[in-house]
């Protein structure tokens, strides 16, 4: 038996707290679309895309880009299982960034799948997971994500379409935790989101990528002050990093679309992925607590 799957039966009481969660996520109110992509414009950043960012196009349901949606089937590549690709369809526009995004503990890739059209719409190509087994623990999704990450920007149909050179990942849950062990196992990263990680590692020294941690207040599956906010301050050596505490959340908050998350989940990328300094208004000075942030903690890019 895979040695990763065996170690996760100890955790499949989670099981049915997740799957019960699930069925109670929030899902927040989207902004309007904004401009086309044919007003697009390619600016002096070689990796710039997409038209200078407004709080009106950063929280928008879909970004300039038009997509195109392609299943993965199991088999397409080794070290995952299958998934689904969104990717932008204006191939005038240069190359993107890509990011992969792994569900959770007992999750499948339909709940972590509004993170593929929201994130492609802004200018990446994106591919969400199935997992191997819904049981796999962080280490196995962290080499999943890398696996999938190698095929999408290698032999995917995609590929052509990709900056090899400007790779991000993210996930949910026990997929924050597989997230936060790809970073530390891959430092070539542009950047990373462990939302609501749940890993029983807590160390991480070789993290040197851009990393936003998110969770929430309500969570009780993965604590956010003993796990995303120690996460956080567990990782040393990242040249930047953020953690995002969302308000009156809990841990299934992350799986349905969520306005505050897609924003920073963008921001973060466009900055680190696509090294675009438009995006530096929504990250620095810092989000002051509101409504729908309990707290906000960072290094403040170029602060």
């Amino acid at each position: 038996m895979n040695r990763h799957v065996a170690n996760s039966f100890r955790l499949l009481p989670v099981a049915a707290v997740l799957a019960a969660g699930a069925a109670l996520a929030p899902a927040a109110g989207a902004a309007p679309a904004t401009k086309p992509a044919s007003t697009i414009r390619v600016a002096d950043n070689p990796y710039q895309r997409g038209p200078a960012p407004t709080e009106a196009s950063i929280t928008a349901e879909k970004g300039p880009f038009a997509i195109e949606t392609i299943p993965v089937p199991a088999g397409s590549g080794t070290g995952f299982n299958k998934g689904t690709i969104y990717a932008p369809t204006d191939l005038g526009q240069g190359t993107f960034g890509a990011i992969v995004v792994s569900p959770g503990f007992v999750s499948p890739e339909a709940w972590i799948s509004w993170y593929g059209p929201r994130l492609a719409s802004q200018g990446f190509v994106v591919m969400t997971l199935e997992t191997n087994s819904l049981v796999d623990v962080p280490a196995a999704r962290g080499e999943q994500l890398l696996a999938g990450l190698d095929w999408l920007t290698g032999k995917s149909s995609v590929k052509n379409r990709i900056d090899t050179s400007r790779t991000a990942v993210m996930g949910h849950s026990m997929g924050g935790g597989g997230t936060l062990e790809a970073a530390n196992k891959r430092p070539s990263l542009k950047a990373d989101i462990p939302l609501a990680p749940w890993d029983t590692n807590y160390n991480f020294p070789n993290i040197a990528t851009p990393t936003l941690i998110m969770g929430a207040d309500n969570d009780f599956i993965a604590p956010a002050s003993s796990m995303a906010e120690s996460y956080y301050n567990n990782v040393k050596t990242a040249p930047e990093k953020a953690y995002l505490l969302l308000k009156n959340a809990g841990h299934m908050t992350f799986v349905s679309p969520n306005t505050t998350i897609a924003k920073y989940s963008i921001a973060w990328m466009k900055r680190f992925v696509d090294n675009d300094t438009r995006y530096d208004q929504f990250l620095c000075p810092a989000p002051k607590a509101d409504a729908n942030i309990a707290k906000y903690l960072d290094t403040c890019p170029n602060g």
